[in-house]
């Protein structure tokens, strides 16, 4: 994507500064608390972060740094990487790989005959797995009304939801802002997406709600969680605005969004996607989960 603050760019960034980065399994455990003891987080939320914002550590040295946080698991990350995730008894609580990309989605017809095929050929994999969320994207407008979207998508997510739901898999649509990063995205909006998710009418169908991508476009996060959280069966964070650490730098307070999705009885997944800033990474991801943990 053309904007600073897309995972493609975002990448390419991280991995520049990867030589730089000499972090040993070791060091990666100690910077998970003082006294190298797991930190004892309380159990409302389900904390995982997105691997791809943390590119730059080696996925072995990840998955240690992780455990060593006492977080369950992590956000994106495909079949050829599960068995390292299982290594360490890590959970893979938003699975992909079977999307053509964030711009060609479900909205365009001519899409179709390739989503399904990878669609149906990754629920299998995930169910067996056992693991339970796989994410799909609207794809770009193009031109497009969002009616005419809704019925598309529809039409081709109803040839996989009956395979999702023999294979207990929930198939999750993203929310992205279309302002800032994903300009011409189609599920820019908490409306569409649930009417969406009511149109299909399947409970295997449902929304990641990014919390930094509908701040920018929307906000009112709070309440619109509270309403309309049997819809959202996963949860992302970042700082805003920039996408980075969700400090007191940036305008959203977590602890009260956290308060908000654990008391609706949540008990699904929270992943920080965050693209850190400060120069010791996983330090800014401990404190990410301690603000979060309510």
């Amino acid at each position: 994507m053309p904007n600073h603050t897309s995972r493609r760019r975002a990448l390419k960034t991280l991995a520049a500064g990867a030589a730089a980065l000499t972090l040993k399994a070791a060091d990666l455990a100690a910077a998970a608390s003082e006294d190298n003891e797991p930190p004892a987080w309380k159990g409302r939320i389900n904390h995982s972060v997105c691997r791809w914002c943390f590119h730059s550590i080696p996925l072995e040295e990840f998955c240690q740094a992780v455990k060593a946080l006492n977080m369950p698991a992590i956000d994106l990350v495909g079949p050829k990487d599960w068995p390292v995730l299982q290594k360490y008894g890590l959970y893979s609580s938003m699975c992909n790989g079977a999307e053509i990309n964030l711009v060609n989605g479900w909205n365009h017809t001519e899409y179709h005959e390739t989503l399904i095929k990878n669609y149906s050929e990754m629920i299998p994999l995930v169910g067996k797995a056992g693991y339970r969320n796989l994410i799909c994207f609207s794809g770009n407008r193009n031109g497009m009304d969002d009616e005419t979207g809704l019925q598309n998508c529809i039409a081709g997510l109803q040839k996989i939801m009956p395979l999702a739901e023999q294979h207990g898999v929930v198939i999750c649509m993203e929310l992205f802002n279309s302002k800032v990063d994903h300009k011409d995205y189609m599920c820019d909006k908490s409306a569409w997406g649930i009417e969406l998710c009511k149109r299909l009418g399947s409970e295997n169908f449902k929304l990641l709600y990014d919390i930094y991508h509908m701040q920018i476009n929307e906000g009112d996060i709070i309440r619109t969680i509270r309403d309309f959280h049997p819809y959202f069966a996963h949860y992302h964070t970042a700082g805003v605005p920039g996408r980075h650490e969700i400090d007191d730098t940036q305008e959203l307070y977590y602890p009260a969004i956290m308060r908000a999705i654990a008391d609706t009885g949540f008990k699904g997944y929270v992943a920080q996607e965050f693209i850190p800033v400060q120069p010791d990474k996983l330090e800014s991801l401990r404190k990410a989960v301690e603000i979060c943990d309510v």
